[in-house]
């Protein structure tokens, strides 16, 4: 271990350290008080711990799905329930919303950390590695509630399927789904990869590894998920009932299109229009792409993600720490990802300011303000998806091997200089 945490990571972790620390603050300057003047939509502090504290048990140990409702899947259900467990066990009686925050901020501190070493190790280039130990998502999601959890599972998914280990990939993929669904977008990318991918061998052998893969996946998702869907159905279920039910946000291509009269749909319409829409650019994109990405089909994951995002009826603001670590991954170039960093910002406050007017705060953001941060946001989305189809993928993907080896020697000659 000590060979490998060589001085560039352990500068690398310090930044990232100091990265979530701002996050930390940023969530919680406003909360010693309460929210009493709005503070949490016109500073932007705003935090899904605070309502889940009082509003989902977690205060009083209750556990989630059987003692109480829970709108996550199990595997953040269960984390939100050991985050609480830990404040009120250091804290006591006198624990309260900002203490739940600082486990939350911890344990989403150590999942980027962990996404940090496993970059590092696979090779990672210098400016990539950057990008997340200073990321800006981190500042403004790292204490916002708890979907690194699932980013965790899918870049790791991501990462095994670039070694080739397909099963793994796909069943800590399925754990992603049990997490957040978002990563169930990467099933189908190795299902293909198993059966058209890699070594030309007979029809048998890719089916009975893509039924390994498919088995992997499933038992995986169903591991965590089947004592709690048969104990507790009904609450296991609001997850997926809440999904469908709900409208919009504020920051989708939806509620902008209603928001403006250019287009009113119904839930049931947004439901079933964003299922083909998305279906349709997907496959669009796995078929533009095959012939680049056929040996690799899993890095066509974040613009099916991309994709996905701009389709859905919802965009929540967190959902840029989605797409963000898996860019750095596979990007061909990184001046289009700033743009979606720079959107996503303008996104983030202009939401929360519009909350802000509409409980009649002085400052205020306007329907047009989010259309614009939007717009921004998602033109880099759609050069993101377009460079990845007519552009190769980053050098590390290709070359690997030969950076890490380069890597490791560089460490080797800074452990033996002289002082």
């Amino acid at each position: 271990m000590a060979a490998r945490v060589n001085r560039e990571f352990l500068r690398l972790l310090a930044v990232l350290l100091l990265t979530c620390a701002a996050g930390w603050f940023f969530k919680s300057h406003c909360m010693a008080g309460g929210w009493t003047e709005l503070e949490q939509y016109t500073t932007g502090c705003y935090s899904d711990t605070v309502p889940f504290w009082g509003g989902r048990g977690v205060a009083a140990g209750e556990a989630p799905y059987f003692e109480a409702r829970m709108e996550y899947p199990v595997l953040t259900g269960a984390l939100i329930w050991a985050e609480g467990g830990a404040a009120r066990l250091v804290f006591g009686g006198s624990a309260g919303a900002i203490h739940f925050l600082g486990f939350v901020t911890l344990a989403n501190t150590a999942l980027a950390a962990l996404l940090l070493y496993l970059f590092w190790r696979e090779g990672l280039d210098r400016r990539r590695l950057w990008a997340w130990a200073a990321a800006p998502p981190l500042i403004l999601y790292v204490g916002h509630n708890w979907d690194m959890l699932a980013v965790g599972f899918a870049a790791g998914a991501m990462l095994l399927a670039r070694r080739g280990a397909l099963a793994h990939a796909a069943a800590v993929a399925g754990l992603g789904v049990a997490a957040k669904l978002f990563p169930i977008l990467l099933l189908p990318l190795l299902g293909l990869q198993a059966l058209f991918g890699g070594t030309r061998t007979g029809w048998g052998a890719r089916l009975l590894r893509a039924s390994a893969l498919a088995a992997a996946a499933v038992g995986a998702w169903a591991l965590v998920n089947l004592p709690v869907a048969l104990a507790a159905p009904e609450n296991w279920s609001e997850f997926y009932r809440f999904s469908g039910a709900r409208s919009g946000t504020a920051a989708s291509a939806w509620e902008i299109f209603t928001a403006f009269g250019w287009w009113r749909t119904t839930i049931p319409e947004r439901n079933l229009l964003a299922a083909l829409i998305f279906l349709t650019g997907a496959s669009g994109i796995v078929a533009l792409g095959w012939r680049r990405h056929r040996e690799r089909l899993w890095v066509l994951f974040p613009p099916v993600l991309a994709w996905f995002m701009l389709t859905n009826k919802v965009y929540s603001p967190q959902f840029d720490l989605w797409l963000y670590p898996l860019l750095l991954l596979t990007a061909p170039r990184l001046w289009p990802v700033a743009l979606f960093l720079v959107g996503g910002i303008w996104a983030y406050f202009a939401e929360f300011w519009w909350f802000a007017g509409i409980e009649g705060a002085a400052l205020a953001a306007s329907h047009a303000d989010i259309a614009l941060a939007a717009l921004l946001r998602g033109g880099a989305m759609l050069w993101l998806i377009a460079d990845a189809l007519r552009l190769p993928p980053p050098q590390w993907l290709s070359f690997p091997r030969q950076r890490l080896q380069s890597a490791q020697t560089a460490e080797r000659a800074d452990v033996t200089a002289p002082a």
